[in-house]
């Protein structure tokens, strides 16, 4: 048995398809770590998530802030963004199955001495703590009460934690760090609009995970969303989001040997290259 993390998938079906081929997955036996993602941006969302339905009992998920954007706009509590690539989802017969299941996943992960996160940390809080933290995100939004949720989840502010917020407030924040964090202060301040590569991270700023003293220093922690980062192992640091979507590559890493194995990107997941080919 192996278990696989792999990286955004973001609605690349043929290239998460050549993927699976490339480590001769076996769901009887393997198993994969997702780390959020799965769909939007790419031409085959409505495949990735039936796929991972059907096979979810060989599956562990953390949501992506591209799937939490999807719920939101599935209730039409905002509309779609351009760039989004939804409508054959949203569209879909067996939609609310679909969505259900997503909206049921986790926000972050632990199995031994590894933790899934989609996107970051914030430096204070242990292991413990952010899988609490992430405890209560989860209980909202595997509740009745879900969609009162998502009407308050958007949102930069708060943008730096305090063990009296409460409320959405509280809600938002852990979200926002688990699913958008990239670089934030040494003192954990956030900021969500940088995407860009090391060199050009601005001033007072710094990775997450290269905040001095970081809680999580001794965990081994799987994360992606930072596509301009690219691959990265390096002191307990595995960054596996490596731009697909974007013409990079789809990367699976075994959790136990941190072997990496990757594929090119696909024409026929850029829904640009798929519009110009049915037009």
């Amino acid at each position: 048995m192996a278990i696989y993390a792999i990286g955004d998938i973001q609605g690349c079906y043929h290239a998460f398809k050549a993927l699976l081929e490339r480590i001769s997955f076996d769901e009887k036996s393997d198993r994969l770590w997702l780390v959020g993602d799965l769909i939007n941006r790419g031409s085959g969302s409505l495949e990735v998530l039936r796929w991972c339905y059907a096979h979810q009992d060989s599956l562990t998920v953390v949501l992506g802030n591209h799937d939490l954007h999807a719920l939101v706009v599935a209730e039409g509590i905002v509309a779609a963004h351009k760039g989004d690539t939804l409508d054959a989802l949203l569209a879909a017969p067996d939609r609310g199955v679909l969505l259900n299941w997503l909206r049921h996943q986790r926000l972050i992960y632990r199995e031994g001495d590894h933790l899934m996160v989609h996107a970051g940390l914030l430096p204070q809080w242990t292991a413990e703590q952010a899988l609490g933290y992430a405890a209560e995100v989860e209980k909202v939004l595997h509740g009745d009460h879900y969609l009162d949720f998502l009407r308050h989840m958007y949102g930069n502010l708060p943008d730096h934690w305090s063990d009296g917020l409460h409320g959405f407030d509280r809600l938002r924040l852990i979200t926002n760090a688990a699913t958008r964090l990239r670089i934030c202060t040494t003192e954990g301040k956030m900021e969500f609009k940088f995407k860009g590569e090391l060199q050009d991270i601005p001033a007072g700023y710094i990775p997450w995970f290269d905040v001095p003293g970081r809680a999580t220093k001794d965990t081994q922690v799987i994360f992606g969303h930072w596509s301009a980062l690219g691959l990265q192992q390096r002191a307990n640091i595995y960054a596996l989001d490596t731009g697909c979507l974007w013409g990079g590559k789809l990367t699976a890493m075994n959790v136990e040997t941190k072997v990496v194995v990757q594929v090119d990107s696909h024409p026929s997941d850029n829904p640009i290259t798929v519009k110009a080919i049915k037009s």
